[in-house]
């Protein structure tokens, strides 16, 4: 069956080609025309249509970077169905290094946006009527913030089976089932129907090899779930770990915090996690875990302020197996070889 040519923004893409688009988003005052770049893969055969997206928290950079490596990846050459990808979705936060847009909004709760709303408004309308509109699924690239950083995971509404079934082709080390956000791309997107994945890993305005590779990965096990790419080299496979749980473990002093325990380590009900101790060697207190489970997120830096978030802690429905994931998703980074470039 002959495949149709792809339009995105009023260009054309014919089958088996690729092309840069900018769509126009607004001007800035200093006369410039800001547009948000994407790029179309379009394949000489019929089938799904996928959106990557990134930096929609503009100094959320990880994903900037795997969406890179993706599009250089020479899997693409055998694509069924189309790709669009969005390295830098705000490209205002970007391009100052900072998670919101110039007027104080936050992209990630502005969605569907208008044509005639906020700068904000504007950018999530392009995205809906242009990218999100000819997709039949999606998955947004995301990072830690505000000096935290994230275990590789995938965060997904397990309620819908198409999803799932997608969260689990990803093959993060952890699933977390997470209410959707009104105002978020996920929820907009998922209120018409389409399935969204948000896979978070790493910090803000920092690389995370381990987090790259992950959703590199993770995104062409996707596509080749879904028959947009052929079936991978056979390779153990071990399913992620679906929480049923998670918290944030908070100050109750203030001071600097000395971590015990590393990003993606597992904990038992007990384990001493971590310590704050006064500047001045005065006062003391132990972060003790109130659970077991996986440290799928941490504070970055020592200092910390009564109340502050220090450890996200994924409680697991069997410790051992979440000892053995953890141990597998370890070796897989080092063991696995997708083809990226280097």
């Amino acid at each position: 069956m002959k495949v149709a040519d792809f339009e995105l923004g009023g260009e054309i893409i014919k089958p088996g080609t690729r092309k840069t688009v900018e769509l126009a988003v607004a001007r800035l005052y200093t006369h410039s025309e800001m547009t948000l770049p994407v790029q179309v893969v379009h394949g000489r055969r019929a089938g799904p249509v996928l959106f990557v997206c990134a930096a929609v928290h503009g100094d959320e950079i990880n994903g900037v970077e795997i969406i890179r490596q993706l599009l250089k990846n020479q899997v693409l050459n055998s694509l069924r169905g189309t790709l669009i990808a969005v390295p830098v979705v705000n490209p205002f936060g970007f391009i100052q290094r900072a998670r919101y847009l110039p007027d104080r909004r936050d992209l990630n709760r502005s969605f569907p946006g208008s044509a005639k709303g906020s700068l904000a408004g504007r950018l999530a309308h392009v995205f809906m009527s242009e990218i999100a509109a000819q997709s039949d699924f999606g998955i947004d690239l995301h990072t830690g913030s505000n000096f935290r950083s994230n275990m590789p995971q995938i965060r997904a509404s397990l309620e819908d089976q198409q999803t799932v079934d997608l969260a689990m082709a990803f093959g993060a080390p952890v699933v977390v089932p997470s209410e959707m956000r009104e105002g978020s791309l996920r929820e907009t997107v998922a209120s018409l129907g389409k399935p969204v994945l948000v896979y978070e890993g790493g910090e803000a305005l920092y690389f995370n090899d381990a987090a790259i590779r992950t959703g590199i990965r993770g995104i062409i096990k996707v596509m080749r779930h879904v028959e947009m790419l052929a079936p991978g080299r056979s390779a153990k496979i071990r399913e992620s770990i679906i929480t049923d749980r998670t918290s944030w473990l908070r100050a109750n002093m203030s001071g600097i915090f000395t971590r015990r325990m590393k990003l993606g380590g597992f904990v038992r009900k007990g384990d001493l996690l971590g310590l704050i101790r006064d500047p001045l060697g005065d006062e003391e207190e132990k972060v003790i875990a109130p659970l077991a489970g996986i440290i799928i997120g941490q504070l970055a830096i020592p200092l910390v302020h009564e109340g502050d978030a220090l450890i996200h802690l994924a409680r697991v429905p069997d410790s051992s197996d979440a000892e053995e994931a953890m141990d597998h998703f370890a070796s897989t980074l080092t063991d696995e070889d997708f083809g990226m470039e280097r």
